[in-house]
């Protein structure tokens, strides 16, 4: 029990660190990998790379319910090892093992007989959609490999092992870097396979990271006892990991939509601007996965620490993840002010997109700031298995406020004022519900301590 007993115990700067830092290696190395990964593909062809991005919103839905499941999981489990319920900590994990091989089995299906349907709905030229079916049928109909190895990095989190969830990202990324050239372009003993090249790369690299991670489950880990052979299914154990799990599917997946509608709202002005929005998301990526990173670390020591009824050391916790996230936000802003036009140069922007781009990351840069609070607040929201409240706060900001608000701004200034509507919206949301997340927090401790007989 030593790894979840240190999460009540343990001195709470170093335990953050040790706990938060594996991940955030991860996330970096993840970001990389995707920035990469696209860089091979363009040189491959331009219709690989479209391709690949008309993949992409299905890709997105394979994560975001990997990442929801995973995070009710991980919440579940936490709070559960705090309270000394053992048998439901390990009911929880055998549940999330169950889950995953369920989303795996749906995608089968559904990336072999829909991808067609969903790609030609585009209206893309032939050339781009037969690659974007192939690339599919490989990449989403086995994302069984990767959404069990999301889930084993939740299941192995909770318990406050990182070091074995940071290798599988690692493992996955390093391998499919290694592959990406040598299976797309045909080098050494490998065929030419261009974009089924490419696919096959993503698929053997998770398929590595899921098995370190069963590994880390099964035989690895001591704190909690994974047996899938006496397993059966629950009612109340599924409720309670969606209960946190569904939410976060949700503010995964309305990204999607967000980006789609912004894409057609800078559409208007240029495809140029369109392209800058993406090479923006690229780019953030590596400010904001650390962030994600110590989410990671933070959330089962705040969800043990709750379910322990230790209101000091859950807001030692909070306090620390939001000044790690604010430093990090700061360092983000001053790379994207003082050097855009180097960071887009990474991506051969033409003399056109350097100009424009330049001012709309300094703008958008804006957001960093706000956006760490809003990003632990969400964290918080979790560990507390108030994931309701985690949803509404990413409804807000990316339906009601930023789609809204770039609509509005470009109407009134043109481009060059509808980039304000991602700092806009990054302020507004922590400004409602700061006061909301203290007052969660008091009632949480003051609910807990009344069942446990503290009144």
């Amino acid at each position: 029990m030593e790894q979840q007993n240190k999460m009540g115990t343990a001195k709470m700067g170093p335990l953050i660190f040790s706990m938060a830092l594996p991940a955030m290696i991860s996330m970096i190395i993840n970001a990389l990998y995707n920035i990469v990964d696209s860089i091979f593909v363009a040189k491959y062809s331009q219709d690989a790379l479209a391709a690949v991005s008309l993949v992409y919103p299905i890709q997105m839905l394979v994560v975001a319910i990997g990442v929801g499941t995973g995070v009710g999981v991980n919440s579940l489990i936490a709070r559960r090892l705090g309270e000394k319920r053992q048998e439901e900590a390990d009911s929880a994990a055998e549940h999330g093992v169950a889950l995953a091989v369920v989303g795996g089995i749906v995608f089968l299906v559904l990336g072999l007989t829909l991808s067609g349907a969903f790609i030609h709905a585009f209206g893309a030229a032939e050339s781009v959609a037969s690659q974007a079916i192939e690339y599919s049928h490989i990449a989403v109909a086995f994302s069984i490999f990767v959404l069990i190895s999301m889930m084993c990095e939740k299941i192995q989190q909770s318990t406050g092992n990182m070091i074995i969830p940071m290798c599988q990202g690692l493992t996955g990324a390093i391998i499919n870097i290694i592959l990406d050239p040598l299976m797309i372009f045909g080098i050494g003993p490998f065929p030419e396979m261009g974009i089924r090249g490419a696919a096959l790369a993503t698929v053997i690299g998770q398929i590595f990271g899921m098995a370190l991670g069963l590994w880390g489950v099964f035989r690895q880990q001591k704190v909690l006892n994974v047996n899938m052979r006496e397993f059966k299914w629950r009612g109340q154990t599924i409720k309670d990991i969606y209960r946190v799990g569904i939410p976060t599917f949700v503010m995964n997946a309305i990204g999607s939509v967000t980006t789609t509608a912004m894409n057609a709202i800078l559409m208007s002005f240029s495809a140029t601007a369109v392209a800058v929005l993406g090479i923006y998301f690229k780019l953030q990526s590596f400010v904001f996965m650390p962030i994600f990173g110590l989410n990671q670390g933070a959330m089962p020591i705040l969800g043990y620490n709750y379910g322990a009824g230790d209101e000091k050391r859950f807001t030692r916790t909070l306090v620390l993840s939001f000044g790690v996230a604010v430093a990090i936000m700061v360092v983000g802003t001053v790379l994207f002010w003082t050097m855009p036009e180097m960071l887009l140069k990474l991506f051969n922007g033409s003399d056109q997109m350097l100009k424009l781009g330049g001012y709309a990351l300094r703008i958008l840069a804006l957001c960093f700031l706000p956006a760490a609070c809003s990003i632990i607040m969400t964290t918080m929201f979790q560990a507390l298995g108030k994931g309701l409240m985690s949803l509404i706060m990413s409804l807000l900001r990316q339906l009601v406020f930023i789609i809204p608000l770039a609509w509005v701004l470009g109407q009134l200034g043109g481009l060059s004022a509808v980039w304000f509507c991602y700092p806009a919206a990054e302020v507004l949301v922590a400004v409602i519900f700061i006061p909301i997340a203290l007052k969660t927090i008091q009632r949480s401790f003051n609910a807990e301590r009344r069942e446990n007989g503290a009144y």
